[in-house]
């Protein structure tokens, strides 16, 4: 499948789970991937595997709530390449399920800074190079606790419904003057680390694997999708 042959794709949380099968899947359809994450070992297997099979990638470990660093990869991408094709906002942590009234400001502060506004910085890092490529894409991956509260889940449930409507406004906001295109992607049950951390009796066996998600997300970006449109995987 070469689909998306000479396409730049950057994914965070690239080195386990949905993030590193859907590196992998983006690399098959013929993108050029840059996989980013904290973890350096786990984002070099990924590499490994993507050039085992005849992809091509980029590794850029670092830490998501390191700002200046997401503003230099964003500069060394412009000067290499010029242009982002697709940006995949994957990267995302649990925190403590606990009620409200009993969440620590530390666990607050951290997951906000991770899976809110890290997600800022790249979108404001990174519009001027989506807005450069003749079709743009932003995917997040989002989860139904963003619109369906659940007990014990508050801080994650805030920061995914905020970042939902972070992205669908800058959908709002590019609509109209350039090719971006936006999309939310709820990948539903999938045995991921996350998932088991968060179910921790679940059977992960009977869930869906991350590449089922990834090959549904490749093929979501491969399309004219309509922007600010939801999907579930």
């Amino acid at each position: 499948m070469t689909t998306l042959t000479g396409k730049l794709a950057l994914v965070t949380g690239a080195s386990r789970g949905i993030g590193a099968a859907t590196a992998e899947a983006l690399a098959a359809a013929g993108a050029h991937v840059i996989l980013t994450a904290r973890t350096e070992a786990g984002l070099i297997e990924v590499d490994d595997r993507i050039h085992a099979a005849g992809g091509s990638a980029t590794i850029a470990p670092f830490d998501l709530t390191d700002g200046d660093a997401v503003d230099r990869l964003a500069a060394a991408l412009h000067a290499r390449w010029g242009k982002l094709d697709m940006l995949i906002l994957n990267a995302a942590t649990l925190g403590t399920l606990t009620p409200v009234p009993h969440i620590s400001p530390k666990d607050f502060d951290f997951v906000v800074a991770i899976n809110l506004t890290a997600n800022w910085r790249l979108i404001r890092a990174f519009d001027p190079l989506l807005r450069a490529s003749d079709a743009g894409r932003l995917v997040t991956l989002t989860s139904s606790v963003a619109t369906t509260p659940r007990a014990y889940w508050g801080t994650y449930a805030a920061t995914k419904a905020a970042l939902d409507s972070l992205v669908l406004t800058y959908g709002e906001e590019v609509r109209n003057v350039s090719a971006v295109r936006v999309a939310i992607v709820d990948p539903g049950a999938t045995a991921t680390t996350m998932r088991a951390r968060a179910f921790p009796g679940e059977d992960q066996t009977t869930l869906k694997p991350p590449s089922a998600v990834a090959d549904m997300l490749v093929g979501l970006l491969a399309t004219d999708f309509a922007t600010g449109s939801r999907h579930r995987a």
